[in-house]
């Protein structure tokens, strides 16, 4: 476990570390009880530096459990109020990949809608205008405005790759306004996609971030690569 950590650490100093999340793999401790990333990097840089103790790591963002991809630690507190801040703000440039069962009507553009999230289903839902949304007006005020571009990277006879820049950061973003626009992530049961993917991921890969340091002011830009798996690897050596 140990050492196949280490080889999807993609950058780590004093202040941060940032991992390559593996498809099915839970962030932080839920209901489930399931062992975390979080556990397993603590434990990474308690061996690593010989630290007797807790570890501290700090989580300023989040990624969805099935989703894949770059996650952010903070490994200070210094670097998680101030990470957190900036992912508020929008300060981290965000670029996701997606493995999607049809093409957008257009091969680059930007897509906007009104989302709603539905705690109870945990889901999210997506309208183009305000008057398709059949919510009591006294729930149409948690309605959230979502923004995000895209552009088509390839094309199979089944899928299409897409690439997506975030411009706002509401709950399952990617997932909601995409099928909105009838266009499905592969193995994205929630979202409609008829079949599960084997490893119980979906195929939204978390491929690129690019922020300025919290303590150093130096630029961090890094590339998680895409899981080991048939899909990705067509679309990446195609």
């Amino acid at each position: 476990m140990m050492s196949d950590l280490s080889q999807r650490i993609l950058h780590e100093d004093n202040h941060i570390i940032i991992v390559n999340k593996l498809p099915g793999e839970i962030v932080q401790a839920d209901k489930t009880g399931d062992r975390t990333l979080m556990d397993d990097v603590k434990d990474y840089l308690k061996y690593k530096y010989n630290k007797p103790g807790n570890v501290f790591l700090g989580l300023p963002h989040r990624l969805d459990r099935p989703t894949s991809g770059v996650v952010v630690f903070a490994r200070t507190d210094k670097a998680l109020s101030r990470l957190s801040q900036m992912f508020k703000l929008g300060k981290m440039e965000k670029r996701y990949w997606a493995v999607v069962d049809r093409p957008l009507t257009e091969p680059s553009g930007e897509l906007r809608h009104y989302i709603y999230r539905d705690t109870v289903k945990n889901k999210s839902f997506a309208y183009s205008r305000l008057s398709d949304c059949r919510l009591p007006e006294s729930r149409r005020r948690e309605l959230q405005e979502a923004r995000l571009e895209y552009r088509t990277i390839e094309q199979s006879e089944r899928y299409t790759l897409l690439e997506i820049h975030l411009l706002t950061g509401r709950h399952h973003q990617i997932r909601a306004q995409l099928a909105a626009c009838g266009v499905h992530i592969k193995g994205d049961l929630k979202y409609g996609f008829p079949r599960s993917n084997e490893d119980g991921g979906i195929c939204l890969h978390s491929r690129e971030i690019r922020f300025i340091h919290p303590v150093s002011n130096t630029e961090v830009h890094v590339i998680a690569p895409v899981p080991d798996d048939p899909i990705w690897t067509y679309f990446t050596y195609s």
